[in-house]
């Protein structure tokens, strides 16, 4: 069974996130349930990931940067996270007490480490901050895992 991971961009707009959602789906069809996904369940890509996760019948495996995470998420993505936290069959939760960068990244190690591919909702541009779906990317990279980049045709963050 394959192990995917998923990094990406947070806050998509309605559009993108639709357009997003298909690439997932796309890319994850062809395993069926025989995949694990990870994912952190951030607000956005990891999200949507995990979304199509679950509908494919796939266990979904959750790494929690922080004790603090699901307070510093968006308050409208609380029950999402909830929900799919409750579906996970598993769930890593670092010891980090504040939902910070550093901790982000430290997640992002975290999940490339135990998945055999890495997907990343990317649009190329470097990293925001520390722990940024470009620094999760280059950790893949320079660990020899495979990246798969999705991201519509023109779209923006």
């Amino acid at each position: 069974m394959i192990r995917i991971g998923i990094t990406g961009h947070r806050a998509l707009p309605p559009d993108v996130s639709a357009h997003v959602a298909e690439l997932i789906a796309a890319h994850l069809e062809p395993y069926g349930c025989e995949l694990v996904g990870l994912s952190c369940l951030a607000d956005g890509a990891d999200t949507v990931f995990a979304e199509a996760v679950v509908a494919a019948g796939a266990p979904l495996e959750v790494i929690v940067p922080a004790l603090g995470y699901r307070d510093a998420l968006p308050a409208e993505h609380h029950r999402v996270y909830d929900r799919l936290l409750g579906q996970a069959v598993l769930v890593h939760t670092l010891q980090n007490a504040a939902s910070t960068p550093e901790a982000h990244m430290a997640a992002g190690r975290t999940l490339v480490d135990r998945c055999d591919q890495l997907v990343a909702v990317w649009d190329g541009l470097p990293a925001r901050g520390p722990g940024g779906t470009a620094d999760v990317v280059a950790y893949a990279r320079e660990h020899f895992r495979p990246v798969t980049v999705l991201w519509p045709q023109g779209a923006r963050r």
